[in-house]
């Protein structure tokens, strides 16, 4: 059965005539609570919470780091494309997605099954999805419309999925932070739990304290500030090379 509050939270702007085009109305036209539903689905705030003193977090934030982890966002319409991503690597239940979802963040987000099966029911009707059914359980596979929307969107699931896996690499590394004790490293000095080097760290937090202090900079400055951190993308993403 849909959840019309979950499937008025899907598409907006240009994709309406993609919704047509499968013969579906727009959910805007079944139903007027999309707004209602798209609070709830970003319910929580933004990626991170907490105040700028950097002790013992990766990006500098965080005070003592635990204020950050209540701190949840995902829209209806990011679930849907990461439902998408995870059924082209198996077929899966509802169950399994959940479960994947909390691995995948080490737990800092984890769907309920509310948000994940009406997602899976519409991603069905669109043709996106395609189920197995076995008894009373669903399996779901990827439909080729649906792996035809993933070739589009490529870029923005794996940034999605990098953000996840780079919250659980924060949890994993403020934890070791409360704890007190020393950091187990391996052979180059990085940390074993998450990979990541003392000095990528601290490179990270004085980025962000350096942008904090100049948060009043005036035009002039600003470009200077740009022009720098262009130029230390260009290096970081290889361009120059």
């Amino acid at each position: 059965m849909r959840h019309p509050q979950f499937l008025t939270a899907f598409a907006r702007g240009p994709r309406r005539a993609q919704h047509k085009a499968h013969g579906h109305p727009h959910p805007h036209e079944r139903d007027g609570r999309h707004a209602h539903h798209q609070r709830h689905a970003s319910a929580g705030g933004d990626w991170f919470a907490g105040s700028p003193d950097g002790r013992g977090d990766p990006d500098g934030f965080g005070g003592d780091g635990r204020g950050w982890t209540r701190s949840r966002k995902v829209s209806a319409d990011d679930l849907q494309l990461m439902l998408l991503g995870l059924l082209e690597q198996n077929p899966s239940h509802g169950y399994e997605l959940i479960k994947a979802l909390g691995a995948l963040s080490n737990g800092f987000y984890t769907p309920s099954p509310g948000m994940v099966y009406p997602a899976l029911t519409y991603l069905e009707e669109l043709g996106y999805a395609t189920v197995e059914q076995a008894g009373a359980k669903k399996r779901y596979h990827l439909a080729e419309p649906g792996r035809a929307h993933l070739d589009g969107n490529r870029e923005r699931l794996t940034m999605m999925f990098n953000k996840f896996k780079h919250v659980a690499r924060k949890m994993d590394w403020m934890r070791q932070a409360w704890s007190g004790q020393p950091r187990s490293t391996g052979p180059e000095g990085e940390d074993t739990a998450t990979g990541w080097l003392p000095e990528f760290v601290a490179a990270r937090q004085a980025l962000k304290r350096a942008l904090l202090e100049r948060t009043e900079a005036n035009p002039k400055e600003q470009r200077r500030i740009a022009a720098i951190l262009a130029r230390a993308t260009d290096e970081i993403t290889g361009v120059c090379s």
